[in-house]
């Protein structure tokens, strides 16, 4: 059986919406006004890449990007732990994997310390091998280097690994790393011609069969 890489938020918890309210908020409080679609532009994004990207286009003075991101964290942390959701089939996916023997990992753009309130949250940390936060990389993705890392700690090689992801730049992080990807793109995402990068394209979790995993 392979080993399994998945992306978090938008894939396996229902956290892009909370993202989105986080970020409208954080940023308001510094006179950025964004639209849940204008959030869309960063999806998949490190969140601190993500500040310095809107810094970049409409520059305030304070506080520092580092602040505003940890603000944003902190937001959704709490969102999370209020109103977080799995997506539908994504435990179903997880424990049915795992009897089958397929080393899990999570590869997630979030901070540890949200990617640790999740597992924690439903109850999933024992199905995983491994747990890695871009966080702890020098580029986030689209940059391989935290699948690159992750697959380092599964002692996995790139063609052993199947990676699940919910947005573009994690499906060409995972891409660039040598994984075979299956993508779950968000409704909004599901005609973007550029999601034919993936593998396999599903349109929710509640799709996956092992056969999919055992034909490569």
């Amino acid at each position: 059986m392979r080993t399994v890489i998945f992306d978090m938020d938008g894939l396996l918890i229902d956290s892009e919406p909370l993202w989105r309210e986080a970020e409208i908020a954080v940023f308001e409080s510094v006179g950025l006004c964004l639209t849940e679609e204008r959030c869309r532009e960063t999806m998949g994004l490190r969140i601190d890449e993500a500040v310095r990207y809107w810094h970049s286009r409409f520059p305030w003075r304070e506080p520092a990007c580092e602040q505003v991101a940890e603000q944003i964290v902190g937001a959704v942390q709490r969102l999370i732990n209020d109103r977080g959701s799995l997506m539908a089939g994504a435990r179903n996916v997880i424990t049915e994997l795992h009897a089958h023997d397929a080393r899990l990992a999570i590869a997630s753009s979030s901070a540890m310390r949200l990617i640790e309130t999740v597992v924690e949250k439903f109850g999933i940390g024992s199905y995983f091998s491994v747990l890695h936060s871009a966080e702890y990389e020098i580029d986030g993705k689209p940059d391989p280097a935290v699948y690159r890392t992750t697959m380092s700690l599964l002692g996995a090689k790139p063609h052993q690994c199947v990676a699940f992801e919910d947005s573009l730049s994690g499906i060409q992080a995972a891409k660039a790393a040598g994984a075979t990807v299956i993508a779950v793109p968000a409704a909004e995402d599901a005609l973007n011609p550029q999601f034919a990068l993936a593998d396999v394209i599903l349109t929710s979790l509640t799709d996956f069969s092992l056969d999919l995993i055992q034909s490569y």
